[in-house]
């Protein structure tokens, strides 16, 4: 069975409904990134930061998994399939996605600050400062944040340099260290890239852009790679 691997951004869940922090409205509009993303913020003011990933899980509680997800759970039947995403959301476990390494995090996890091995699954939106884990810490988003270090970043590398087929959709490509992964595929290996403002050429051997939509260009894909 050949195996594909797939690296996703927030423009596959945007299509849900997720605000995406270079969207002009939404969740994101009303917060600096330097104020709600990075261990700075955090140690400054952790009160702000938990208000504001609540508000980014009660929305993600609220949406669906959209029919890109569903197409690349889809994938599963003819495929050995891994998505790769920067995305801390659920969508495509609850889309019917297998195999998900999340580069970013998870934002229906939380974990001790004293213990970072100590992660927790939440069946609620809400946390308050005063919530601790078992050695009496406060819980703080499983989110990768600026300036942080991305851990499962080597196991995605390898991952992708297994791959027969290689796709990537609803990302710019501009988020570092995961934009990489697409240049560490073997040049032999058919790739894919799916976003509506692709440019149209890449020093990549083997790439095919779809300039659509997540939703819409893995429709086209699935009829391609999926057999009649």
């Amino acid at each position: 069975m050949k195996k594909i691997v797939v690296l996703t951004g927030a423009g596959i869940s945007a299509e849900s409904g997720i605000s995406t922090f270079r969207d002009s409205d939404g969740l994101w509009c009303n917060y600096k990134l330097e104020d709600v993303c990075t261990p700075m913020a955090w140690q400054k003011n952790p009160q702000l930061v938990t208000e504001f990933y609540n508000a980014r899980r009660k929305q993600l509680f609220e949406v669906e998994p959209n029919s890109a997800h569903v197409k690349l759970a889809e994938l599963e039947k003819e495929y050995d399939v891994t998505i790769i995403t920067q995305n801390v959301d659920d969508l495509h476990e609850r889309g019917g996605s297998s195999k998900v390494l999340h580069l970013h995090g998870e934002l229906k996890k939380v974990r001790s600050t004293a213990n970072p091995d100590l992660i927790y699954t939440l069946d609620k939106w809400e946390v308050k400062i005063g919530d601790l884990c078992e050695l009496g810490s406060q819980l703080r988003p499983h989110i990768v944040w600026f300036g942080e270090d991305v851990p499962n970043f080597n196991l995605a590398t390898r991952i992708s340099q297994k791959a027969d087929i290689f796709i990537v959709v609803g990302t710019s490509l501009q988020v570092y260290p995961a934009a990489s992964l697409l240049y560490l595929i073997n040049d032999n290996v058919p790739k894919y890239l799916i976003d509506p403002n692709a440019e149209n050429s890449y020093p990549i051997s083997n790439l095919k852009i779809i300039k659509e939509k997540a939703t819409a260009g893995m429709d086209m894909l699935c009829k391609e790679l999926i057999s009649k």
